[in-house]
């Protein structure tokens, strides 16, 4: 298997075996409306074999970060239709990532008087809002029929997506965003069917993938998990425990026949993310991580040896839109400007040169 070869992903066609992986990026202003800027950066890297979009809020309660673009309105929808059509003229795939951010969220953000859990645990510190920064809240525990609705926004942000035109949709299941919430034994210590267990604290991410995939297909639809990587105070250290949490999910992704599993692991062709590979048996996708900048060398490996299907990259895209291009070319790349990566306007997002320039 070379990088550069294509590959289907369930129902998605790539060109190549790169992958943008999901990226923060807060252009989306107040209303969380995608605009003409946003579909010209996403635009401008097509080239990649499958865009996944910045994780996008599926109910208002969900939002997570001030200038977050969101899925829930007419006005939303119309917006991210520009950026498929943009993506698909360029000759592109795109999904859409769906993020409820659970109790890293807060009131100010959300226009609620609450924030969502799977259990009454706070996150520690704060978050920056439009009113500056404010500690977090002790969550709302979601009731059994809170879950549903919750799983049913994200159905309908799902079924918003596909008619917005995107190819597919991503359950951001990682990062210690509300999936990942439910994973973890210390956010969530609930003693109903929805956790207490490996596969009770996996049932929640299950049902929201068998009702999204029910609506939209199985095969237009991804997960992305981040075992043990300790994000936003969802702590997985208790290696068995975890392995046996995911392997739960897994085994119950399994029979829905998704697009692909994406892991964020610091070690991707390891044990943990290769065991969990075979109870999928799916298309992997892999990314290592934020500790460093996902290089050619480390890309190009994974597929060579085999270890992945797919590597979704972070920084080296926004700092380079052909990176594609460069990578085959092995030529250089532009440095990221991280000063940049969440202010608005097009400085430090839409400006970066590309090779033929």
């Amino acid at each position: 298997m070379d990088l550069f070869d294509p590959i289907d992903l369930g129902a998605l066609h790539l060109a190549n075996r790169v992958v943008m992986a999901p990226l923060t990026r807060l252009r989306a202003g107040d209303a969380g409306v995608p605009n003409a800027l946003m579909a010209e950066q996403y635009a401008q890297r097509a080239s990649v074999g499958l865009i996944v979009s910045e994780g996008v809020y599926p109910g208002a309660e969900s939002r997570g970060y001030y200038g977050q673009p969101g899925v829930i309105t007419d006005e939303q929808e119309a917006g991210w239709r520009l950026v498929a059509d943009a993506v698909h003229d360029a000759g592109g795939r795109i999904v859409m990532q769906l993020m409820h951010a659970g109790r890293v969220s807060h009131p100010d953000l959300s226009g609620s008087d609450r924030t969502l859990a799977p259990s009454a645990v706070a996150i520690s510190g704060a978050v920056h809002t439009q009113h500056g920064k404010r500690e977090h809240v002790v969550p709302h525990a979601l009731t059994a029929d809170e879950l549903v609705r919750v799983r049913d926004e994200f159905v309908e942000a799902a079924r918003r997506a596909l008619r917005a035109g995107f190819d597919g949709v991503e359950l951001h299941g990682a990062n210690g965003y509300l999936l990942h919430q439910f994973l973890s034994p210390v956010s969530n210590v609930r003693e109903d069917g929805y956790g207490g267990s490996a596969a009770a604290r996996a049932r929640f991410v299950i049902e929201v993938a068998e009702a999204v995939a029910a609506e939209v297909g199985g095969d237009r639809v991804g997960i992305r998990i981040s075992p043990m990587n300790q994000a936003q105070d969802v702590v997985e250290t208790d290696e068995a425990e975890t392995r046996a949490t995911y392997e739960a999910l897994l085994d119950g992704l399994r029979p829905l026949g998704l697009a692909y599993l994406s892991v964020l692991h610091a070690d991707p062709a390891g044990a943990l993310v290769q065991d969990l590979r075979a109870h999928f048996a799916g298309p992997l996708v892999v990314n290592s991580g934020f500790g460093s900048v996902t290089s050619r060398a480390e890309a190009t490996g994974l597929i060579e040896r085999a270890h992945a299907d797919a590597v979704a990259v972070g920084r080296a895209i926004i700092a380079n839109p052909d990176l594609v291009d460069r990578w085959r070319a092995e030529a250089p790349e532009n440095a990221p400007r991280p000063e940049h990566f969440y202010t608005a306007g097009a400085e430090g997002y839409t400006d970066y040169p590309r090779l033929s320039a």
